[in-house]
């Protein structure tokens, strides 16, 4: 049987996808390579025409994860000015529906506390995702020289995906509702984006 040009390409992602939806649901170490390729539909035995190791499926699946909900995020937010983009994006991203589905979130949420023990092909990716995510958020803010709104940004990330995580964490719903609840307050604010801030940039 011969294959279309891009047939290596799009087996790959299928490859991707699936190994990124079980690293953001279970992380790197609950990855099965059989697993992965049971879900894109091929054997075992082709994983190595794609990929070197394990390690290299887990680097790939986690740059894959944000790139696919960056994607997502461009899709969602298509032509909306700077405040709009930021309010929606804290909106999704701080959100019940984030919480509940980890295996289509973002993957700081859900890799934090396992990377350092990753090899460097995931840990490589993961700060690539991470500072990605803070360049694009730093963009959209306004006020502040460039390094200013970067640092804000970067405190930004570490609070938002802090709150999914914890709010996953803990057992009472009410208490995890309120902490999204409580922390969207707090971003907006940070970002400028209440009626206490009216400024891009302003911080408390």
């Amino acid at each position: 049987m011969r294959y279309s040009e891009t047939h290596k390409e799009e087996t790959r992602a299928k490859v991707l996808a699936a190994a990124a939806r079980q690293i953001r649901a279970r992380g790197p170490s609950g990855v099965s390579v059989a697993e992965v390729m049971a879900e894109a539909g091929l054997t075992h035995g082709g994983f190595y025409a794609h990929f070197a190791s394990k390690d290299d499926l887990v680097g790939a699946a986690i740059d894959y994860a944000f790139s696919d909900r960056r994607a997502k995020l461009r899709a969602a937010t298509h032509g909306q000015g700077d405040r709009e983009y930021l309010i929606n994006l804290v909106d999704a991203y701080v959100s019940a529906g984030h919480r509940d589905r980890p295996e289509r979130g973002c993957p700081i949420t859900t890799l934090t506390t396992e990377l350092p023990r990753q090899a460097q092909p995931a840990r490589d990716a993961f700060d690539a995702g991470v500072k990605s995510l803070i360049e694009v958020i730093a963009a959209r803010m306004k006020v502040g020289e460039p390094e200013t709104r970067r640092a804000l940004a970067g405190s930004l990330v570490a609070e938002m995906a802090g709150a999914v995580s914890l709010s996953r964490a803990v057992s009472d719903p009410a208490f995890s509702d309120a902490l999204l609840e409580q922390t969207r307050a707090s971003v907006k604010a940070r970002m400028g984006l209440s009626p206490s801030y009216p400024e891009q940039g302003a911080t408390p």
